[in-house]
This record gives C-alpha cells, structure tokens and sequence, in this order.
C-alpha cells in the first residue's frame, strides 16, 4: 500500500507538471493569436501556469483539510526557489541581474515574505505557530497586495515603454487578425486538457503524500516544505537550468521573484478566502528561512548586479542545510 500511495506521488507530479505546461502553452498561442501585448501574456499567463501546480495543490490540501500541506507548500516551494533554483543556475552560469530588479522587484518579494510572515507569526512566544490562523481577511489583504504588484508591474511597463504588440515577432503588419477557429479550438482543447490534468493530478498527489506522512508519521508541514514543494517547483528548476546552461541565466532571477510574489499573495491569498488555514505544523525557523533566502539572494545581487557561481553555491549549501534541519526534525 505504501509503495502504491508512492507511485500516486510520483503520477500526481507527472500529471501537475504536464498540464500546467499544456494549458500554458495553449494559453499563450491563444493570446497571441488575439494578438496580446507579450507583457501582459508574461505576467498573466505564464506566471499563472507556472505557479498552476502549487495554487491547485495548495488549495486541493486546504479543502482536505490538511492546511500544512497547502501553507508548507508555498513556503518550501519560495525558499526551494530562492536557493536551490537560482543556486543551481549561478553554478552552471552567472546571473546578471537588473538594476531595477535589484532596486524595485526584490524587494517588493521581500515585502510580501514580510506579510506572510507577520500573519502567521500573530504569537512570537514560541518556534511553534500551533494554531494561529490565516484566515478569510489575511487573505483579502494578501489579494490587495497581489493586485497592488500587478499595478505596478504594468505602471513600470508602460512608463518604460514595454507594452507593444509583437509586431516582429509574428512577422505582420498590425491589422486585424484573421480569424482561424481550427487555431481557437486547438488552444481551447489544450487549456482544458492541462486544466483537468492539474486538477486531478493534485488530487492525486495529495492523497498519496498525505497517506505516506501519515504511514511514517511524518509532520505534514514537513511534507509539505519538502515533497510537495519540491515537486511542484520542478517546471521552474527545470526552466532555469537550461536557460543559464544557453547563457540566458538572467531569466532565473525574473522567474523567481515571480514565482515567490505569485505563491504568497495569489495563492495563499485565494487558498485562505475559500477555506481559510490553520496552521499546525509550520515553524518560526520555517518562516525566517524564507525571509533568510530571499535576503540572501537580494544582497549578493545588489553588490555587482550579479549572483557568481561562489555565490549560487552558498545557496544551494544553505538550501542543504535547510533540508538536513528538517531531516533531524523527524
């Protein structure tokens, strides 16, 4: 039974992975069909389909009543990002980092940890948050916050000029698309194949990663900062890789900052309004090494403008260590 509930874990991730790569991708040719700026396709549909798996995982485990599935998620997957994903593409390449990024978007990322962190920490007594609640209200002001960042994502865009049609790319002068409905529904069909593919594929996952806790009696917050993070922060790692392997490595940065903005404020933020979490397992040193992570991160970009591959290896040793704590937890 247990290697069955295994299996589950590792087709969940098949499953989640695959579709939130289908429906992105036939979500993009949508759009760009209808001839959306490529912005408004990056920070829309893109972003969306790579935080995909951790929003249905998390909200999956939210409503099977395992919240510190759904709460360990983000947080693994945010400090998995921060140090594994861009430790591992400065080992393979450096990564040059913009100096608006360094100066606007990192610390915006910083913020929302911050958020996150004070509405979990409400009892600073003790390491542990037994308890405490992210409740309906945390997650309207964690939706403010995440509509507030897309604001100023599009205010930067626009003031710098950003917003145009993918004229060059698509090879036509700017008219009226024609319409081509074998297109549409070829995209149509693959949003809601990828769709229904996350869908069940988290269902499965969780069933089978809370069934393996429970057989080991392992904490499911450990879980999830560890399995479920991990498994559905693989599109993103994957992603980074290759891209700094190309000497396109300046990618990971934006990914993750991203990533760990779209985890905290979306999908926490949805999560808690449809059933909000309270927290059993997630401890303060769970939440200070998201904090720590991303810090860590945002000085050695701020230096040169650039994470060198000494650095990206001190990210992935301190990512070593964080998983090595967990272990001796158990």
């Amino acid at each position: 039974m247990t290697l069955f509930n295994i299996g589950l874990i590792v087709v969940g991730i098949i499953l989640v992975i695959w579709g939130a790569d289908r429906m992105t991708d036939g979500a993009s040719k949508l759009a760009r069909d209808m001839r959306v700026p490529e912005i408004v396709i990056g920070l829309t549909i893109v972003a969306a389909g790579t935080s995909a798996p951790e929003l249905f995982v998390s909200l999956m485990s939210a409503l099977k009543g395992t919240p510190d599935l759904a709460v360990g998620n983000v947080i693994g997957s945010n400090i998995f990002n921060t140090l594994l994903i861009v430790g591992c593409s400065a080992a393979v390449a450096p990564i040059a980092v913009a100096p608006n990024t360094v100066k606007k978007d990192i610390p915006f990322a910083i913020g929302a940890s911050l958020l996150l962190f004070m509405l979990c920490a409400d009892d600073m007594g003790s390491v542990h948050l037994w308890g405490n609640e992210i409740s309906r209200s945390d997650g309207i002001i964690l939706l403010i916050g995440f509509v507030a960042f897309m604001v100023y994502t599009f205010q930067m865009a626009a003031k710098d000029g950003k917003l145009d049609f993918l004229d060059e790319e698509l090879g036509v002068e700017r008219e009226k698309p024609k319409k081509d409905y074998t297109h549409l529904w070829r995209n149509l069909f693959w949003i809601g194949l990828g769709l229904g593919c996350l869908i069940v594929g988290s269902h499965i996952f969780v069933n089978g990663a809370t069934y393996v806790a429970y057989r080991f009696g392992i904490r499911q917050s450990v879980v999830g900062l560890t399995i479920v993070a991990g498994g559905t922060s693989l599109p993103e790692l994957a992603t980074s890789v290759v891209a700094a392997y190309k000497g396109r490595s300046a990618m990971a940065i934006g990914n993750v900052i991203g990533s760990n903005v779209f985890n905290i404020l979306l999908i926490l933020g949805i999560t808690s309004v449809v059933h909000p979490m309270r927290i059993m397992g997630i401890t303060i040193v769970d939440l200070m090494m998201m904090l720590i992570s991303i810090g860590l991160m945002w000085i050695f970009a701020i230096t040169k403008y650039f994470v060198s591959r000494r650095e990206g290896w001190v990210l992935i040793l301190t990512f070593m260590g964080y998983m090595g704590w967990l272990l001796y937890l158990l």
